[in-house]
């Protein structure tokens, strides 16, 4: 009987992953544009949100991000869409599998609903390697995916901004080395002035 039990449990588990496989192989627009309709409040410039990035490095040396707290707490309950991009290893040159994804993130700040409003561009990276290299790393992918965003994509660069937070907001502080923490975010942060 517990066998049958613990063969029920992995086939749960292989169809809830197989499903989250499938789901993310169909990202479309619809479903970013949904996820950003809402306008988050974050409060801080692009610039401020990097200059306290590096002061916490500064402050709170050292290597271990088990247990060290999400340096902006906040960020995780704003309304945006994440997205894992791949790039080439310790580069900010995005992966040919990634397009399409970048595309329909195009795609949805292309529709109507969003086209009046402006967007943060975060890049996350996991805890492999230095805080400050990977600060700046997480930066100039950050700028890759802006900058692919608005050229082929033709999103206007201002509505756009791009900042990295390196493996200062991990998603899985459990686990920093896991793929998961590589990510980029892409949240509203309000009317285009």
């Amino acid at each position: 009987m517990k066998i049958r039990h613990i063969w029920t449990a992995l086939a749960l588990i292989s169809s809830f992953v197989l499903t989250t496989a499938i789901a993310q192989t169909r990202l479309d627009s619809s479903q970013i544009t949904s996820s950003l309709r809402s306008v988050s409040e974050i409060g801080m410039t692009s610039a401020a949100i990097r200059q306290a990035a590096l002061n916490n490095i500064r402050e709170h040396p050292g290597e271990n991000a088990v247990g060290r707290p999400l340096l902006f707490p906040k960020l995780e309950n704003q309304a945006q869409f994440t997205i894992e991009i791949t790039f080439n290893f310790n580069s900010a040159v995005i992966r040919p599998e990634s397009y399409r994804a970048v595309g329909s993130m195009a795609d949805a700040l292309h529709n109507p609903i969003l086209l009046g409003y402006k967007f943060l561009v975060v890049g996350h990276t996991d805890a492999v390697g230095g805080r400050e290299y990977n600060l700046k790393l997480s930066q100039r992918r950050a700028e890759a995916i802006r900058e692919a965003l608005i050229n082929p994509f033709g999103v206007n660069p201002a509505r756009l901004d791009a900042v990295g937070l390196g493996e200062e907001q991990l998603r899985d502080p459990q686990h920093p080395d896991s793929q998961v923490n590589r990510r980029v975010q892409l949240i509203n942060i309000g009317k285009l002035k």
